[in-house]
């Protein structure tokens, strides 16, 4: 195709030139697989459930050793769940 003045319109060069990026930028960084996104979201979901079962256990040991109902383990669960979301926070912006 042209343009008025017979020079050639250069858009289909433009497209040409942005698929050849695209497909340079794939081969140099290809996307991660499945099996490695699954792992991914394993790490994550023990990043975050490993604190809470932790404040579980350290609550309910020290609410039987003291006889205090569930004093220690709501609020461990709570901080055991806040460290586990911030270290998921963390990671998944290092990645």
């Amino acid at each position: 195709m042209t343009a008025s003045g017979g020079r050639p319109d250069g858009k289909m060069e433009e497209v040409a030139r942005l698929a050849a990026k695209r497909v340079r930028r794939l081969r140099e960084d290809p996307e991660p697989s499945f099996a490695s996104r699954l792992g991914q979201i394993g790490v994550l979901g023990w990043a975050i459930v490993a604190p809470i079962l932790i404040g579980v256990a350290v609550g309910r040991w020290l609410d039987w050793a003291l006889k205090t109902g569930i004093f220690f383990t709501a609020p461990l669960i709570m901080l055991g769940a806040a460290a586990g979301l911030w270290t998921a926070w963390r990671w998944m912006h290092r990645q």
